[in-house]
């Protein structure tokens, strides 16, 4: 894929925006950055091809916005005394794991490429970023946000990205945003259950629990299992996502509600994932993983396109358990979407 990327960063826009009308300013320098960021709009660099074990590289820019920064750890070195460092080359680690053992994923690009990634991004960045060629961290206020490196979701999230770059190349732009959203924290949460080693019933479905600073209102940036319940702050307001297509918001902003519609599909996967039970790694996520690199889904695909992928790989996966593609359509119906 030689085509630019867009920018995608973990904190929705009308969160920064919100904080920065309030005159917080680590929020209102944020939001420059991201609009720096996205009208560069990068080219992904070519796959290098570095074997069927991970390649990791974090670099530290020392708070400055120059990339890459200063390689500090490379694949194989121990832990270093900076936790932020530690922290990403783990969860770097973690993804490459869930990819490569589970869905035989050779890196996100399918080709072993090196994952590289850059801490203290920026000075008080309150955001963490795939540009199309590598991770990027903040390390957030100390007031609203902490440490982006700390949540192994927010990087298996962003590191998803990269992998719908290299697959469906999802638009980011309205529903096919909404979905190229929802996948990258279907198997965002999908890492952080791998590495607990947790099932469907026992985990939080929260994508990026533990991010917001002591004293805010709310547990995470969003809930699969109840999308519109992450939050609900004076400061960032309430958590705005619907978790049925009843409830669809129709906007221009966030590129039309790439962030916010992405809990109807994220809603309909926790479903599918506890009606099946077990490790929603195993069922839920090879269905959604085959219909997400299946060579049939466009680029702007929209939520019912999707769905009827889903359907097509329960079948084509599980031909002799008519009862997974069943639930797989019963789950899309719960939240509004009729794979027809």
């Amino acid at each position: 894929m030689t085509a630019a990327v867009p920018i995608c960063a973990i904190v929705p826009p009308y969160v920064l925006d919100r904080l920065a009308e309030a005159g917080h300013e680590p929020a209102v320098r944020s939001l420059l950055l991201d609009t720096a960021h996205r009208a560069a709009r990068l080219a992904p660099p070519p796959p290098v091809s570095t074997g069927p074990t991970p390649s990791r590289l974090i670099a530290d820019t020392a708070h400055s916005q120059r990339l890459p920064g200063r390689t500090v750890r490379t694949e194989g070195q121990a832990p270093v005394a900076d936790q932020s460092v530690n922290h990403a080359y783990d969860g770097l680690g973690d993804t490459f794991a869930l990819y490569a053992t589970v869905f035989g994923r050779r890196s996100i690009d399918n080709r072993g490429l090196r994952l590289d990634a850059t801490v203290h991004y920026g000075q008080d960045y309150d955001n963490a970023f795939w540009n199309g060629h590598q991770m990027v961290f903040g390390d957030g206020d100390g007031e609203i946000f902490g440490d982006f490196t700390a949540c192994v979701d927010v990087i298996g999230h962003e590191l998803t990205h990269g992998v719908t770059q290299f697959t469906a190349g999802l638009q980011y732009q309205d529903q096919p945003g909404a979905l190229n959203e929802s996948v990258s924290d279907v198997f965002g949460s999908l890492v952080k259950q791998y590495a607990l080693r947790q099932d469907a019933a026992h985990a939080d479905w929260l994508i990026g629990a533990g991010l917001l600073a002591p004293g805010i209102q709310g547990v995470a940036l969003r809930s699969m299992k109840a999308p519109g319940t992450a939050y609900d702050d004076p400061r960032l307001g309430k958590d705005p996502q619907p978790a049925h297509m009843r409830d669809y918001v129709d906007t221009t902003d966030d590129n039309g509600g790439v962030h916010i519609n992405s809990g109807i599909p994220n809603h309909a996967f926790y479903l599918l994932a506890t009606a099946l039970g077990g490790q929603a790694w195993d069922r839920a996520g090879r269905i959604w993983y085959d219909a997400l690199t299946g060579h049939q889904l466009a680029a702007d695909a929209d939520f019912t396109a999707f769905a009827r992928a889903t359907v097509a790989a329960a079948k084509a996966r599980y031909p002799d358990q008519s009862s997974v593609a069943d639930t797989v359509t019963a789950s899309w119906a719960q939240v509004g979407v009729s794979p027809g």
